[in-house]
């Protein structure tokens, strides 16, 4: 008997219908991972099965079944104390997720049984706290989540979703703040768990890696819909897949061996939901439509024992989909006009222990050192909370320089007066982590991209708003953006208008610190196009903060390898990901999954 059943299900939303149709289930016990582009319905599925639908969404059709019990029937408090026990789900921001101003150690106990003693409490956030990776856990309990990495809140979520024992836990990207050493650990921590417990996953994620290594089985989504489910071979991952989809979207993976060419990105984007649709949803990107693609809604067809394609190609004889070959970039090599030049870098912060007005100094960034050339991209590399980002705001002037020298086009950084800092600004950017806590809640898009061009002079008049929607364009949003509010934006489009925004003022240093993280690999992929397009045609240098190696190995000219504040190991991005000679580089690269 299923632990999760999904029939059918539909869920409305002001007029659109995020999920259309979509059945599966999960044994006790079982992965079953979601994979597709953002805005493909897989959030929203999830949030439908926790009955956590956003303020005017409902359950238009279909029944979601769990552990026996239909939970569209129970009523809302037989709901909240099945959230948590029975089920439990990691979002996919932790920034907008954790509480600010509580410690992240009352937020873990929050999710405790409640007539669990003070001490056992206290004992059992120790335990999760250590078992998802935090260092130092009983000082760290007492932190309040400003003071922690992007990884470190990640983690925290992890921990919190753990606590209540559920039988199904729904990790909506569980991974994708966390370098590979701690997705790896959190990754088979997970899997452990799921195991020993017996506890059921539903993985939402768009690493073909992670679903790969996790899930037991996949199911494909696209504009709302299930388009394929397949069984995971342990051997050759998602090789068997059929739908032209899912072969595009393996086909846009960055890798090593893919440096120099155009990434085979998806051209177009998922269509909007607020339509009537008449044939298949994928045909207006499909290398393969041919004449019912247009008219005739494609109907499931079985191709193996637990595989189902809703295409009308597998219906044809002797049919066969594969990947289009990308064509070759034109190599062109970084200049020697030096932009950036870093000297012994060094930045130091106060940290509280804990005690009562205890506090001590931690040394972030360990006298580093590197040279970035126009034209030239260096990845910054290493564990969360190694000093990656720290750095770059220091380059930024963002956080304040203990020692050394950084120089940006000829200007030294810390001598900039508050009057020269704003023309500075012109000259580097920044796209962070986090796209929803970067970008202002009350502006539209319009005015966000705006916003820089107009501090800072950059075009003029008519041409600004063209501009911008030239911009929408290139990072595969549509220019109407550009009159709505970040939060009607899934994750990756919102980073996308993170990216647009940093460009928007024609920087010649771009810091891009996890540009990708929150992207699925179509995206993924027309953004490191992108990026690749941009260093050719403006010189543009880049440093490259982040924990995809993947795409370190297609993007990045050079490798700097962090730890603990210093750079152990530099060189040439084809010496450092297949000749690593640090042991700690070595590691890296073994838990890539």
């Amino acid at each position: 008997m299923s632990l999760l059943k999904v029939e059918n299900l539909s869920v409305r939303i002001a007029g659109v219908t995020p999920v259309d149709d979509v059945s599966f289930s999960i044994n006790a016990g079982e992965a079953f991972a979601l994979l597709g582009e953002s805005g493909c319905g897989k959030s929203m599925t999830a949030l439908a099965l926790m009955r956590l639908l956003p303020s005017g969404g409902r359950i238009a059709s279909g029944g979601v079944g769990f552990d026996g019990a239909a939970l569209g029937t129970l009523p809302e408090s037989q709901m909240r104390s099945l959230r948590g026990s029975g089920m439990a789900m990691i979002f996919q921001e932790p920034q907008t997720s954790l509480n600010p101003v509580i410690t992240i150690g009352e937020q873990i106990a929050e999710a405790l049984p409640a007539q669990m003693p003070g001490g056992e409490q206290k004992a059992e956030v120790i335990k999760l706290l250590q078992e998802v990776g935090i260092k130092n856990p009983e000082s760290r309990m007492h932190s309040y989540p400003f003071e922690l990495s992007g990884g470190q809140k990640q983690r925290v979520m992890i921990a919190q979703a753990l606590a209540g024992r559920p039988k199904l836990l729904i990790a909506d990207e569980p991974t994708t703040a966390l370098d590979v050493t701690l997705q790896a650990q959190i990754l088979q921590l997970i899997k452990r768990l799921a195991k020993e417990r017996g506890m059921a996953l539903l993985l939402i994620t768009h690493d073909l890696g992670v679903a790969r290594y996790m899930a037991d089985r996949v199911g494909i989504m696209y504009a709302g819909q299930l388009v394929e489910t397949l069984p995971v071979d342990p051997d050759n991952g998602l090789e068997g897949a059929f739908h032209p989809y899912t072969r595009k979207l393996m086909a846009a993976l960055p890798s090593l061996d893919r440096a120099g060419q155009r990434l085979a990105a998806i051209p177009g984007r998922v269509p909007s939901l607020n339509q009537k649709f008449s044939g298949c949803r994928f045909a207006d990107r499909c290398a393969h439509v041919f004449a019912p693609c247009a008219e005739t809604p494609p109907a499931w067809n079985s191709l193996d024992q637990g595989h189902a394609v809703r295409c009308h190609l597998a219906g044809q004889p002797d049919s066969q989909v594969e990947p289009e070959v990308a064509p070759a970039l034109k190599v062109i090599a970084p200049s020697e006009e030096n932009v950036l030049s870093v000297r012994g870098l060094c930045v130091t912060y106060t940290q509280r222990t804990g005690q009562l007005f205890g506090k001590k100094s931690i040394r972030a960034v360990d006298g580093i050192s590197f040279e970035l050339s126009a034209g030239e991209t260096l990845a910054l590399v290493g564990e969360s909370g190694c000093g990656k980002t720290t750095a770059a705001k220091a380059i930024l002037g963002l956080n304040p320089i203990s020692d050394g020298n950084v120089e940006l086009d000829g200007q030294r950084v810390s001598q900039l007066s508050e009057r020269q800092f704003k023309p500075f600004r012109r000259l580097a950017q920044i796209v962070f982590q986090d796209p929803y806590s970067s970008l202002n809640p009350r502006m539209r898009i319009g005015e966000i991209l705006l916003e820089g061009m107009n501090s800072l002079k950059v075009g003029g008049g008519a041409g600004r708003s063209q501009a911008v929607a030239e911009l929408l364009e290139k990072v595969g949003l549509d220019p109407s953006a550009m009159t709505r509010y970040p939060h009607e934006f899934s994750g990756g489009q919102r980073q996308r208008i993170a990216i647009a925004r940093a460009l928007a003022v024609q920087p010649k240093l771009l810091i891009c610190d996890e540009p990708t993280s929150a992207l699925d690999v179509s995206v993924q992929a027309q953004i490191l196009n992108l990026l690749a397009d941009l260093q050719r045609e403006e010189g543009l240098a880049m440093l490259f903060i982040t924990h995809n190696l993947a795409a370190v190995g297609y993007l990045a000219h050079r490798v700097a390898v962090m730890k603990e504040g210093k750079i152990i190991e530099t060189g040439t991005t084809r010496d450092i990901l297949t000749r690593p000679e640090h042991p700690y580089t070595k590691g890296l690269l073994a838990s890539v999954v």
